[in-house]
């Protein structure tokens, strides 16, 4: 369960930023979604905020500093190379921030206590990570380093100083614990596997339908696409074809280094197909998945997903992680939600977790989105509004709705696109445009 999450000198946010999923005190709105938690003293914990802005404002940047986050902890330890340095993505509107560190830190509940984990890294070597834990109301020091130089608190049980040996300067050592199988701390790394971090970007038919074969098909995804009345009956499997696999991936691939460029058009085409053929036998064992619809008939006709819509393909990419963190009481954070989405659909997956009898477990959504339909969604709280907004120096800055003077049962969409709470583009006139070219 995600408390908060802070971020600085990460692409366009340049001083510190904090998004918070503390329920706020000062408003009445309705707490019957809040989730409850005994490891904190009298706060709740929100289950679902919505992240808004113009584009490029910054809202995608904070998704991708989470996830940057998570990579570091998963992989600088594994992947990371002797002397390699520490990837880091700096502000580079402003020469001096180029060279200075970038932070991060979190503060979450996992497997019944409360920890606060967090470290500070340049280019070259990680100069600062501390982690620390609540049981029982009192907070304790687990680890804290500077640079080289390491400290463990009393509670901390494992192998540190071997850990600590094993861990590079460019490498963090909560990473180097859990690659290294240390009781207590490749526990806590869990928790950033267990953050599912999605993008709703559109994918190829042949894309999606392959990722529904490898998995289990929730039952519950067919029922949402039947709720929001796009007429699908069902879903039915049957041998591949070559054409479905390869459908939309080579030309990705080519547009994304996966074929060399100076290659002739006899090479490319031969590479086309031996990247076919390999998929084929990637995915043997996989059957297609084809959704069914109604004939005229009132017979089920299944349709190749080539032939569904963008929006249809879009929610089903996304209804997998959604129903895994509903059961799994995870965190799902979803950049550009509801970017090819009906509105009644985006407002059921956040309904979804607000509600306590469809989320039990306590999952949290967060998604960053330009539907300002959601705004008056039922069951939406105040505090589960976030903004991003530039500065003049292109930094970004994110704020929640709570700092701005609103009462409860405002229109918040009409208050939002009247530009009362900020974070939306200058709306200029085409006689604006014309004196620009």
């Amino acid at each position: 369960m995600l408390l908060r999450f802070s971020v600085s000198n990460f692409g366009s946010i340049r001083d510190k930023q904090e998004l918070s999923m503390i329920a706020s005190g000062a408003i009445k709105d309705d707490a019957s979604g809040l989730i409850d938690a005994p490891e904190l003293k009298k706060e709740k914990v929100l289950p679902a905020a919505v992240i808004y802005g113009a584009n490029a404002s910054g809202k995608s940047n904070f998704v991708k500093a989470l996830a940057h986050m998570q990579m570091l902890v998963r992989d600088s330890h594994r992947r990371g190379e002797p002397g390699g340095g520490v990837p880091l993505k700096p502000f580079l509107l402003d020469p001096d921030y180029v060279e200075k560190s970038s932070a991060f830190s979190m503060d979450f509940v996992w497997k019944g206590a409360r920890y606060a984990y967090g470290f500070e890294a340049c280019a070259t070597e990680v100069l600062r990570e501390t982690l620390a834990v609540w049981r029982g109301g009192s907070r304790a020091m687990l680890f804290e380093r500077e640079r080289d130089v390491f400290e463990f608190g009393r509670s901390l049980k494992g192998e540190n100083r071997v850990t600590e040996k094993l861990t590079r300067p460019n490498s963090l050592f909560l990473s180097a614990a859990a690659q290294n199988n240390h009781e207590t701390l490749r526990a806590v790394a869990a928790f950033f596997a267990d953050v599912l971090v999605e993008k709703s970007e559109s994918k190829s038919p042949g894309a999606v339908a392959l990722s529904l074969a490898k998995e289990a098909i929730d039952e519950r995804m067919i029922g949402l696409l039947c709720v929001v009345d796009i007429g699908v009956t069902g879903i039915h499997f049957h041998k591949h074809e070559a054409a479905e696999i390869d459908d939309g991936h080579l030309e990705t691939e080519r547009n994304t280094g996966g074929l060399k460029e100076d290659m002739s058009a006899l090479e490319w085409i031969a590479e086309k197909v031996s990247q076919a053929n390999r998929r084929l036998q990637r995915f043997e064992n996989h059957p297609i998945a084809r959704l069914g619809r109604k004939s005229k008939k009132g017979e089920d006709t299944y349709l190749s997903f080539s032939d569904e819509s963008a929006g249809t393909l879009q929610l089903l990419s996304i209804l997998g992680p959604v129903f895994r963190a509903l059961d799994e009481g995870r965190v799902v954070v979803i950049d550009e939600f509801g970017s090819r989405l009906h509105t009644r659909a985006s407002e059921l997956i956040l309904a979804l977790f607000n509600n306590k009898e469809t989320n039990p477990e306590g999952a949290q959504l967060i998604v960053a989105t330009h539907d300002t339909n959601l705004l008056n969604a039922k069951g939406l709280r105040r505090d589960q509004v976030w903004f991003t907004e530039k500065d003049e120096t292109g930094a970004t800055h994110l704020y929640p709705l709570t700092d701005i003077e609103t009462r409860k049962g405002d229109n918040l969409e009409r208050g939002y696109l009247q530009g009362r709470y900020g974070a939306i583009p200058f709306a200029g006139s085409i006689a604006d445009f014309k004196k620009t070219v």
